[in-house]
């Protein structure tokens, strides 16, 4: 049998809340975890208003800690977005956490974020 992956966005609902959508993405992890999935990804977007995943160490932390077999991790993290030095860290401290759980590659991304108004604030951080 091929392993099977889930990717998750963390979609919010038309008329719900973050909240909601992210109690969403443990329950669909759950449930990915009881049909056998072996990996369970969350994406990271920013500047989107229908998704709930633009902090994936944080979201990452809240699936891996209700789930038990499954290992969790990011498509890719958007580096452009974040300091280095932040992201291994807060990568690193998820591995001590929940070994079993979390096996991240972390990418450069594609691009800056949705749009050009993530620019200024993502260069200022690098600077």
């Amino acid at each position: 049998m091929v392993p099977v992956s889930v990717l998750d966005l963390s979609p919010i609902t038309q008329g719900g809340t973050a909240a909601q959508s992210l109690k969403n993405t443990l329950d669909l992890a759950r449930h990915a975890e009881r049909w056998g999935y072996r990996r369970y990804w969350l994406a990271e977007h920013h500047n989107i208003p229908a998704v709930a995943s633009a902090a994936t160490s944080i979201v990452i932390a809240h699936v891996a800690g209700g789930t038990s077999t499954i290992r969790v991790g990011a498509g890719g993290i958007m580096l452009p977005n974040h300091s280095p030095l932040v992201i291994a860290e807060q990568f690193g401290t998820l591995e001590s956490l929940f070994p079993r759980a979390h096996r991240s590659w972390v990418g450069p991304g594609a691009g800056i974020g949705s749009d050009h108004r993530k620019r200024p604030a993502a260069e200022h951080q690098r600077r």
